[in-house]
């Protein structure tokens, strides 16, 4: 795997979010070329969506029970799911060739090449096609697609370098822990982490940020082995802020028995597990969920002309959640009512039907 910014988490069945109903909302006379066009809405029965990850990860499994659900909650013609890219931007690109070849018209993708994926976007909608950016935005200031809906990594990582610093009594040194060094979004996870650093005014030394070490879980655990025995009676804390380095430093530094407070990302079972023995401080989970069901019924709306962006290119927050001790039990309630607030918020602020 050649991507650092998908955290895993598992799908919870019976995800509970507010529904649309078909009728949904009429035409403001969209003129766009390519399959969709028409002079009216097109019925949702007429729309057949793709989610496209760039390749295969543990993250994106929630996406293909959630593209199901959607399409039986709104009635679509096919919602399929579709992670063959292999981490291959070209590839990529042809996968969503072959797939609008088969009458895909709407596409949620996470590009393989943040800073490439635009040039993606721009060729799909110039055929008349609909696509979000899901689970990652572009590398920049610009989204060419009709949105994103992604974690805020900046803040998700800035979140869990504040509760790794709050089990660590507030002083002490921290690693990072973390994925592809090249990945924009990997960046904004360091800036996250230095930012919560910097806010203990000198109380806390981060002592390394490791890199590139999210390609599988072996490679992860040789770095977290490697540092241990490097440096492990310095360190005080380890965030980690990509999914193999983080279920690799729980199960290290509790085979160790190290007095090392580790703050993870995802609901792997492993890592929950771990909140509850106490030998895990806490772990950031995402919304996967959120981001394939919303998305898949936005994606809809814009292809059938039912609806269009307020802000094209917009980017939407699709939540972070804090989880410890004290709330292990009970978060999954606190994604689900995510889930549905992000549909009541595209209804009413990011979409525009009438």
């Amino acid at each position: 795997m050649k991507r650092s910014h998908v955290w895993h988490l598992k799908l919870v069945a019976g995800v509970s979010v507010l529904l649309l109903a078909a009728a949904g909302c009429s035409t403001k006379g969209s003129t766009a070329a390519g399959p969709a066009a028409t002079g009216a809405a097109k019925p949702p029965s007429s729309i057949k969506v793709a989610l496209v990850p760039g390749g295969a990860h543990p993250y994106f499994q929630p996406w293909k029970t959630a593209g199901a659900k959607a399409q039986a909650d709104f009635g679509l013609a096919g919602v399929t799911f579709n992670e063959t890219a292999e981490w291959d931007q070209t590839k990529q690109n042809d996968l969503l060739t072959s797939l609008a070849a088969q009458g895909y018209t709407a596409f949620g993708v996470f590009g393989v090449s943040p800073t490439d994926i635009n040039s993606t976007f721009t060729d799909l909608e110039s055929k008349g096609f609909t696509v979000a950016s899901l689970g990652s935005c572009p590398a920049g200031a610009t989204d060419a697609a009709a949105f994103c809906l992604s974690t805020d990594v900046e803040q998700a990582a800035y979140s869990a370098a504040k509760a790794t610093i709050t089990a660590m009594g507030g002083h002490g040194t921290l690693v990072h822990l973390t994925g592809l060094n090249a990945d924009s979004n990997t960046q904004r996870r360091i800036a996250g982490v230095k930012k919560a650093v910097a806010e203990t005014n000198g109380q806390v030394k981060l002592l390394t940020t490791v890199t590139d070490i999210d390609t599988d879980l072996q490679t992860a655990q040789k770095a977290v082995s490697d540092l241990l025995t490097a440096h492990g009676s310095e360190i005080n804390g380890i965030v980690a802020t990509a999914y193999n380095p983080a279920v690799a430093a729980a199960a290290a530094v509790k085979a160790a028995n190290l007095p090392i407070k580790v703050v993870a990302i995802d609901d792997d079972p492993k890592i929950l597990a771990g909140i509850k023995d106490g030998s895990v401080a806490a772990t950031v989970t995402q919304n996967p969920v959120g981001q394939a069901y919303v998305g898949t019924w936005a994606l809809a709306q814009l292809q059938s002309k039912a609806c269009t962006m307020r802000t094209p290119g917009v980017s939407v927050d699709s939540g972070s959640f804090v989880v410890t001790t004290a709330n292990v039990g009970t978060y999954d309630s606190e994604r689900q009512a995510k889930t549905t607030q992000l549909m009541t918020d595209f209804k009413t602020n990011v979409l525009s039907c009438s």
